[in-house]
């Protein structure tokens, strides 16, 4: 066999066995593509629930029509009852979240900096985050009654610890060529922190916090379960007790595009400000 034969042979194989677009492994897919699947993401499950709950194979009570769930949401508009809710939830998770965020940013940026600081904070850190946030709803309640505090200091509680692990971490993989470099060129602690590391740890902060932001409106939900006259999650909760699941899924389902919208924000707040981590 020639080495011209081998060659083709080789391209043919490759060809053969190489990926589709679809599979390509850390590559960007063509934009067209990426609407379209994110457009299925989100139609195949709205048609799946139109077609059950239309058949009847489910009853109403348990699986409401995506036109009920949609009526409802317009009833509870209308009413003002929603943009209450909405508001309420809302000034709780970004309260909570908020505070979290100023002790777990510079806490974590300072733990993944210094070792000294790392080993004096993360065995204690250690221990509170295995602890279920909403097992301190009844002692958040004894100190600070029913009101507001309780419940901010909840999301605070149940996001702080996450946060500031995960800042941590993002800071203990920046290159130690870098820090090293910057030495070398004269460079202090002060230009290390301010110059190197924040920088570069920038973008993961951002991620974090993205992520993080989920466990504040699962911490929000369950503090407006025990003890609140507002919320939506409050509102999820008197819709149990009248069997209304159509509300229940109104409630659901603004909760997830609230969710959503932030997401976005929090992604397009990373492509503004760090071009060169999103290219």
């Amino acid at each position: 066999m020639t080495l011209n034969e081998s060659e083709s042979i080789g391209i043919r194989a490759h060809k053969t066995v190489s990926p589709s677009v679809f599979w390509r492994i850390r590559e960007n897919i063509p934009k067209p593509m990426m609407w379209q699947l994110m457009a299925a993401s989100i139609l195949v499950p709205l048609l799946l629930w139109w077609g059950i709950s239309s058949m009847g194979w489910v009853k109403p009570m348990f699986l409401p029509t995506p036109i009920a769930v949609w009526d409802a949401i317009v009833q509870l508009w209308s009413k003002n009852i929603l943009q209450k809710d909405i508001l309420y939830s809302l000034f709780r998770v970004l309260s909570g979240f908020g505070l979290a965020a100023l002790v777990s940013i510079p806490l974590g940026i300072l733990m993944g900096t210094f070792a000294s600081i790392s080993a004096l904070a993360e065995p204690i850190i250690g221990i509170l985050r295995y602890m279920p946030a909403p097992a301190f709803i009844p002692l958040l309640i004894l100190y600070f009654g029913l009101g507001e505090v309780p419940k901010i200091l909840l999301i605070f509680i149940g996001t702080l610890f996450f946060n500031t692990l995960m800042v941590m971490d993002a800071v203990k993989f920046v290159p130690k060529e870098l820090i090293e470099t910057t030495y070398t060129l004269g460079g202090g602690r002060w230009q290390v922190l301010t110059c190197v590391i924040l920088p570069h740890v920038y973008p993961n902060v951002l991620d974090a916090c993205r992520v993080n932001m989920a466990a504040s409106w699962n911490l929000v939900i369950v503090a407006e379960l025990v003890a609140a006259t507002e919320g939506l999650g409050r509102r999820i909760s008197v819709a149990q007790r009248f069997l209304k699941t159509d509300e229940i899924f109104a409630g659901l389902i603004v909760i997830g595009a609230i969710g959503l919208t932030i997401d976005l924000l929090f992604r397009l707040a990373l492509r503004l400000s760090c071009k060169w981590a999103t290219d």
